[in-house]
């Protein structure tokens, strides 16, 4: 159901991608579209609705300003876009930048639609892969640049973006080859200034979150952080604050991994890792179960994209805090849950349990189903399978002793 929810959120697409048009006088401005991250659903209403707005205000360019590594969008969904801006009646600048920034995957063949193109130096360009609409958008170079990227000072040996420009570090320089961009001379500085305004548009802040979700990493540990929530929840007598924020790291989890490329093994995966370990914890005991769970994990994070890649850094967090979970987390959570006083933990005494291994002194018992710590004394250690009686709980250790034959207090005299 939750997952339903995130796929059903994935399809609705974002909310408030951008103000309604208005009806205004032409203001000859060039409209600046900060975009980021792969370009999914959110990313393309949000261009869609900003090209018809930069055409309903009679903007002189739309200047998509990219730090991209691929697409996620459908080949349909993402032809669309391209041809929608390529009959735009207004003119389109691609700006791979500022400095250190990438268009990669099959957000570079963005470049099919650019009039103009520019490219920061110290950003790289190409590693497009298979072409998801096709042609040959970089002229003689598609083929090489299908599996190597390039920089901005070989883009402009082979034609792809405008060059040398006076300063490449910041966009400036590039839109004064934007046809009717006026600038004036400034006699501080001994350059220019632009005339023509420029508006710098970004995602709204409720759009950011659902394009935030559509990031692989973020996807990934909202899945993950959801899960282990809703497994914390089960095991606590809490008033459902984790259970509350699992059910919505999960949702937006959920969403995250509709839009992305997810495999369903990878996924299912997951959730079976966390099903094995919930196994172990009732017992307070990391066993089998949890080995078990811990494998289907690593296996899980492994698997869990076909077509993107996600940050190993991430995945390696993602483990190790599955591990620590399981082996420390919850075992402690639950020992601690039954020794509270608010659940009581008097009723243990004079309980009778089994020895699951030898106690001489420290060692494991079952009481009730349940694994414990225990301690006995030194001069009547008990042996597996043997029943022992508790008789003090010190923390989480219960102090135990044999059925028959247990040791006197040597303050007892009588």
């Amino acid at each position: 159901m939750l997952c339903a929810l995130g796929t059903a959120l994935a399809g609705a697409g974002p909310l408030g991608a951008a103000a309604a048009a208005q009806d205004t006088e032409p203001d000859t401005s060039v409209r600046i579209l900060e975009i980021s991250g792969l370009i999914d659903p959110v990313m393309d209403d949000f261009i869609r609705a900003e090209l018809d707005q930069a055409v309903s205000d009679g903007s002189l360019a739309l200047v998509l300003q990219v730090d991209s590594l691929d697409v996620v969008l459908s080949p349909e969904d993402f032809g669309s876009l391209v041809d929608e801006l390529d009959a735009a009646p207004l003119e389109i600048v691609l700006w791979v930048g500022p400095s250190g920034s990438d268009l990669l995957g099959n957000a570079a063949e963005l470049v099919n639609v650019a009039d103009l193109i520019g490219i920061a130096k110290g950003s790289r360009i190409g590693e497009t892969g298979e072409l998801m609409l096709g042609g040959e958008p970089f002229g003689d170079a598609t083929a090489r640049l299908e599996s190597v990227a390039i920089s901005a000072e070989e883009a402009i040996e082979l034609g792809i973006s405008i060059g040398p420009l006076e300063d490449t570090s910041f966009i400036g320089p590039l839109l004064t080859y934007v046809e009717g961009f006026e600038t004036e001379p400034n006699l501080e500085s001994g350059g220019i200034s632009p005339t023509t305004q420029t508006r710098f548009v970004q995602l709204p802040l409720s759009s950011q979150v659902f394009h935030t979700m559509a990031s692989p990493e973020v996807a990934y540990l909202m899945f993950v952080l959801g899960l282990s929530l809703l497994l914390f929840e089960l095991y606590t007598a809490g008033v459902g604050v984790a259970g509350g924020v699992g059910v919505l790291a999960l949702v937006l989890g959920c969403y995250g991994l509709a839009v992305l490329p997810t495999s369903i093994v990878g996924v299912a995966l997951l959730i079976l890792s966390f099903l094995a370990m919930a196994i172990d914890v009732q017992t307070n005991v990391p066993r089998a179960y949890t080995i078990v769970g811990l494998v289907l994990f690593v296996l899980g994070t492994w698997l869990l994209y076909d077509g993107v890649t996600m940050s190993w850094v991430t995945g390696l967090a993602g483990i190790i805090g599955a591990v620590l979970y399981a082996t420390t987390g919850m075992p402690s959570m639950v020992r601690t849950r039954f020794s509270t006083p608010t659940i009581g933990r008097r009723w243990m005494i004079g309980e009778m349990g089994t020895a699951v291994s030898d106690l001489s002194p420290d060692g494991t018992i079952e009481l009730r189903d349940a694994l414990w710590q225990a301690r006995t004394n030194r001069a009547t250690p008990i042996s597996a399978g043997d029943a022992v009686r508790v008789i003090e709980i010190d923390q989480l250790v219960l102090e135990v002793e044999p059925e028959q034959g247990a040791a006197k207090d040597y303050r007892d005299r009588s």
